[in-house]
């Protein structure tokens, strides 16, 4: 479950139980509320603002702007997006990009609450 107003994601288990739950450093595009499938993820690239990210996690798109989880190699957290920035990554530290990344298997769901 992502939480777009408490900028806070919980990973929850098949019986509903909340297993882990950490902050997260949304990008400048969020997705809609609703539900979404994890599709492509990638082990390692360079973020859209230069830093090298790893665990990404791509679950949803908006505007043509793909959205997913990551977090940068070195554990920084992002400096904010310039206001007319176009990016739809989300980071999370690197404790907890490892445990998404271990946690969110292609095809699972990502629920995204106001």
């Amino acid at each position: 479950v992502y939480s777009l107003g408490q900028k806070r994601v919980w990973l929850v288990d098949a019986s509903d139980a909340p297993r882990r739950t950490f902050p997260v450093w949304p990008g400048t595009i969020s997705p809609d509320p609703g539900a979404y499938a994890i599709g492509t993820r990638t082990e390692a690239t360079t973020g859209s603002d230069g830093v090298p990210v790893e665990h990404i996690v791509y679950f949803a798109a908006k505007s043509g702007i793909s959205v997913a989880f990551s977090n940068a190699v070195d554990g920084s957290s992002p400096p904010p997006a310039a206001p007319d920035a176009k990016t739809g990554g989300i980071r999370v530290s690197k404790d907890d990009g490892k445990a998404l990344w271990a946690f969110g298997t292609a095809g699972t769901t990502v629920r995204v609450v106001e």
